[in-house]
């Protein structure tokens, strides 16, 4: 199970701790969701919403604050009692004595921010979701083309770096190279970033470890990029059909989400940069809602259709000229 510990959390929302006695380091959060107590207060816990981070802000400290302090103390200990992770107290609030001897007592950090609630809110689910997503490492290449980021795939040393080395010559960025770090940040977003060790580095059999950002600059590199489109490179084959129309898309499956798919056949004079620039572009313009290959279909039928309301009407005059020879003859004979 992903988890990010509390001292992670604390120091990356920069908040103070209430109680320094205990060890963020040991307390972790293991959901992105948070909660703001709200029955839970007046003493209803049914369904309550367990391993979350809960928030109090100017509502429930209002609230508190206009109950008798036996009533006030009870509600706390109650809220203190739950499984939860750690308590933030959000617009300056501090909590009671009471509360955080309680605290101490659980184990259960109480943190504080003057940031508003709903802002600290988002902000907060938005960190945790990115860390707590599930995620998966794959062999390949991430690069961010026209905005568009392209994953390459296929077997060891069939030139997904080589790609990659002059897709950056082109002006196009860098996010990953042989190891791919995927997240799935919502059902339909996945988005890829590099391990820390390999960071902008690219392996290039021959000459070995490049430097990407050293060599090109920061404006080769980027830290991470939403996957919209997949790339599976593979050694050509005679015998095998491949799509030459595009007419119908195909999908791979990461982390159960579906990403548009090419395979892409491998011969000597290839350019597979051009080839990866024109795939983004293209798959760009359909995103937009223009697809070539529709077109062309479109077209193809149109001129079917008029060649056949041509051949009908050649047809009709030629029957319209049968009819009137047979009349003029009638005529004749009469």
């Amino acid at each position: 199970m992903s988890k990010v510990s509390v001292a992670q959390f604390a120091r990356e929302m920069k908040l103070r701790n209430f109680t320094p006695e205990i060890d963020l380091e040991e307390v972790h959060i293991t959901k992105s969701d948070v909660n703001r107590p709200g029955l839970e207060l007046t003493g209803y816990f049914e369904h309550f919403a367990k391993g979350r981070i809960q928030i109090i802000g100017k509502v429930e400290s209002s609230y508190l604050e206009q109950l008798p302090a036996d009533l006030r103390e009870k509600r706390y200990v109650k809220l203190l009692d739950q499984d939860i992770p750690c308590m933030v107290m959000c617009r300056g609030f501090a909590p009671y004595g009471k509360a955080i001897a309680k605290a101490r007592e659980r184990g259960i950090p109480i943190l504080g921010t003057r940031k508003s609630t709903s802002n600290f809110m988002a902000q907060a689910i938005r960190y945790l979701s990115g860390e707590l997503a599930p995620s998966i490492s794959i062999h390949g290449v991430l690069v961010d083309i026209y905005g568009e980021g392209v994953l390459l795939l296929g077997e060891s040393g069939i030139g997904k770096s080589e790609a990659a080395l002059e897709l950056i010559r082109r002006g196009h960025r860098l996010v990953t190279d042989d190891v791919v770090e995927i997240r799935k940040m919502s059902d339909d977003t996945l988005v890829g970033q590099s391990p820390q060790i390999t960071q902008y580095f690219i392996e290039l059999r021959g000459i070995g470890i490049v430097d990407v950002k050293t060599l090109f600059g920061v404006e080769a590199v980027k830290e991470r990029q939403t996957i919209d489109l997949v790339i599976r490179l593979e050694h050509w084959e005679r015998a095998r059909e491949y799509d030459r129309l595009g007419m119908d898309e195909e999908y791979t499956e990461i982390l159960g989400t579906k990403v548009v798919c090419h395979t892409i056949p491998i011969r000597p004079g290839r350019n597979l940069a051009v080839i990866c620039e024109t795939a983004a572009v293209n798959h760009r313009q359909k995103k937009m809602g223009y697809n070539a290959a529709a077109e062309l279909y479109r077209r193809v039928q149109e001129n079917l259709e008029e060649g056949g309301r041509t051949d009908d009407a050649r047809e009709n005059t030629k029957k319209s000229q049968d009819k009137n020879e047979i009349s003029r003859n009638k005529k004749g004979a009469l």
